[in-house]
């Protein structure tokens, strides 16, 4: 089939959660989701973005290395014909007996739908805390992670809150430089779960430059309830500082569609800016499901999705 321009919201015909899009070097779409049961990363294959089939499991706990379970939130990027997918895993080593010990590990492989092998017997980086979501940002030789401090015993004022952390990235994916900067919970919309839940929540982040200017996207409020959403920030260097839109969110729950959220933007062969993101309806209950919806930015610097 040839690729045809996406006009309105399509749902593809799979679960998957927290879905990550690939255009890779040899014209396909690779599309990496979290299953719902957190065992692995199923791999979705398309030429088209319309027709797709199953191409196996990147990576799961009978082949990682230091991870346990709890396997979420992968990306894949194409690296000097290699590619590295980058995930957050419940770590093995847990001396403190914490209910929530997630960190993020990265693989490596041949071709984009694997087999990945982990780097490493241990994650990039231990922060002394939980963290999952992570992102990769590339640009002028230098590496940038983006990631989601978890909840979890993190309380601040009368909530627990997940906080986003941006920090570059060593070369070889061994660890960290500096002292990571943040993003936080900090407009009404961000709290709307907040009430039922005890937490407020900023997660889920993804990087994009536009016009000399960053874009994150990140989501917020629970992901399990009807009132996650996307909302972005914009900064002038990669590690910001980044201000969030006024218009905040840019998606949130419409028609039978609910839970919109963990997003990733990308460009398809043709030049269209397309926002994959996952959801619920009715029809497919708890399982999370992924849509396309058209994105544009304005001539004044607004990123707006289209459904």
């Amino acid at each position: 089939m040839i690729e045809q321009t996406i006009r309105h919201t399509i749902r593809l015909p799979f679960a998957a959660a927290d879905p990550f899009i690939l255009p890779a070097a040899d014209g396909r779409y690779y599309l990496y989701a979290t299953s719902e049961d957190g065992s692995g990363f199923p791999v979705h294959v398309s030429d088209d973005l319309h027709s797709w089939r199953a191409c196996g499991t990147a990576l799961d706990a009978a082949r990682a290395r230091w991870g346990a379970g709890c396997f979420w939130a992968p990306e894949c990027y194409e690296i000097d014909g290699k590619y590295y997918l980058f995930y957050s895993a419940d770590w093995k080593e847990n001396p403190t007996g914490a209910l929530e010990n997630f960190r993020i590990g990265v693989a490596v492989a041949d071709t984009p739908a694997g087999l990945f092998a982990d780097l490493s017997d241990r994650p990039v980086f231990d922060p002394g805390y939980p963290v999952i979501d992570a992102n990769l940002y590339r640009e002028d030789g230098r590496c940038y992670l983006y990631y989601s401090r978890c909840c979890y015993e993190h309380r601040v004022g009368q909530w627990e809150e997940s906080w986003i952390y941006g920090v570059e990235l060593k070369p070889d994916f061994s660890g960290v430089i500096g002292e990571p900067v943040l993003l936080r919970p900090e407009q009404d919309w961000e709290g709307r779960s907040a009430a039922a839940t005890g937490r407020r929540w900023n997660e889920g982040s993804f990087l994009l430059r536009q016009g000399g200017r960053y874009y994150m996207t990140y989501s917020a409020n629970c992901f399990a309830g009807p009132d996650y959403a996307v909302g972005y920030a914009t900064a002038e260097s990669p590690l910001g500082p980044f201000v969030k839109a006024a218009e905040n969110p840019i998606l949130e729950r419409g028609g039978e569609v609910t839970g919109t959220g963990h997003s990733c933007l990308f460009r398809t062969r043709q030049g269209q800016l397309l926002i994959c993101y996952h959801g619920r309806t009715a029809a497919t209950g708890q399982d999370r499901v992924a849509f396309l919806s058209p994105a544009r930015f304005t001539a004044q610097g607004r990123l707006v999705v289209e459904r």
